[in-house]
């Protein structure tokens, strides 16, 4: 049984607020590993998958079920799970379910439910920005039926671990931009798949870059119909929104414990601060609850994940203002204290979140126009 994090005092266990990991193929190998052992035993209880229908290992129960059973693991020291696992889970297997041909739905989403197999997203290009629908990695069918792919992606978490990727191609480059598109599930270990870290600032690789170089793929591996790989997109990006609704929480609350154990008193700038990241935590968790009670009514959030985003990625940057005022120096320099310079690697990363996942100004965007109704700047 695992213990509650509450019982455990400040200073116990590990000190890390990573952003993005900062591991070895090793290390994340292990960590993997360590996870995914966790979750198979928690499937296996029946607490796995509560939303899900029965055949999928599920319970059938109501999505508020599974936000409290949420809400109730955080308190006990679990293997912490990285966002690759959130990919396979929450956006790939929900993916696979409303798109995949029978076959797919029996072979990979049980599977993906239980973490049996892992997967990524092979979605962004260096070249395409924002803009999903600009992707030039191309997919052409030939002669037999088979597809061939070639492209490169970029900013693939787990792919180093992932054992499918899903992968947006252009399949019809004579078509608007986001009718001649096609998903494909990707094994990540097909001949022509190479996978080559991407080193942060801050030493490590939790990012990764795929090349797909004349990769082969039977047809029984392409997701959804043929130039609908745009909506296929959409329902793995809808559930991403979702997923970042409380992005930053965690550390944030870990900043007001350092605040807490300083060992002296904090100046009155530092308590406005601290006060001010408080605050700031409850209307992001506010916000959450707005997104969760649309999805437990069966209705999409929409704006309001953008919303919840933009109010993560202002409370990611809040949190490294109050640590930086709080620790000075000592947050540059390993000391050797228990969460102190552990911050460093927040620091560095948190900026980061303004580009994942949809940029800052591409959910201001998606506010502007359907919830305030503004109208859309002409172009010249």
């Amino acid at each position: 049984m695992a213990a509650p994090r509450t019982a455990a005092p400040w200073g116990d266990g590990s000190d890390s607020v990573a952003v993005f990991e900062n591991w070895t193929a090793e290390e994340e190998r292990a960590h993997t590993d360590e996870t995914r052992a966790y979750e198979q035993a928690k499937f296996d209880a029946g607490w796995g998958a509560l939303d899900w229908p029965a055949e999928y290992g599920g319970r059938s129960l109501p999505m508020s079920y599974v936000l409290a059973f949420r809400r109730t693991e955080e308190e006990f020291a679990v293997p912490r799970r990285t966002e690759m696992f959130s990919v396979t889970q929450q956006l790939v297997a929900p993916a696979i379910a409303q798109w995949g041909t029978e076959k797919q739905r029996d072979r990979w989403v049980r599977a993906m439910l239980r973490t049996d197999r892992i997967a990524c997203q092979l979605f962004s290009e260096t070249e395409a920005g924002s803009d999903l629908a600009a992707v030039r990695t191309r997919a052409v069918r030939a002669d037999n039926g088979t597809w061939v792919l070639n492209g490169h992606k970029v900013w693939t978490s787990g792919a180093r671990v992932a054992d499918l990727g899903v992968a947006v191609c252009r399949t019809d480059p004579d078509v608007p931009k986001h009718a001649g598109l096609t998903a494909f599930l990707v094994p990540m270990d097909v001949p022509g798949v190479t996978v080559r870290p991407i080193r942060q600032m801050t030493g490590g690789s939790s990012f990764n870059e795929v090349y797909l170089d004349e990769v082969r793929l039977d047809d029984e591996y392409r997701l959804g119909p043929v130039g609908k790989g745009w909506p296929v997109a959409l329902t793995v990006l809808a559930a991403e929104r979702l997923d970042g609704a409380h992005l930053g929480l965690a550390n944030a609350d870990r900043a007001v414990e350092l605040a807490h154990n300083l060992g002296r008193e904090l100046t009155e700038l530092e308590r406005d601060r601290v006060a001010d990241l408080v605050t700031r935590g409850y209307v992001q968790r506010v916000a959450a609850m707005r997104v969760a009670a649309a999805v437990v009514a069966g209705n999409d959030p929409g704006p309001e994940a953008s919303i919840g985003k933009l109010l993560a990625t202002d409370t990611m940057a809040r949190t490294s203002e109050v640590v930086r005022l709080l620790l000075g120096r000592e947050v540059g320099a390993d000391s050797g204290r228990w969460g102190r310079f552990a911050w460093t690697e927040h620091l560095l990363g948190a900026p980061g979140y303004r580009i994942a996942g949809g940029t800052d100004e591409i959910q201001r965007n998606i506010i502007a126009e359907r919830v305030l109704g503004l109208p859309k700047e002409p172009r010249a």
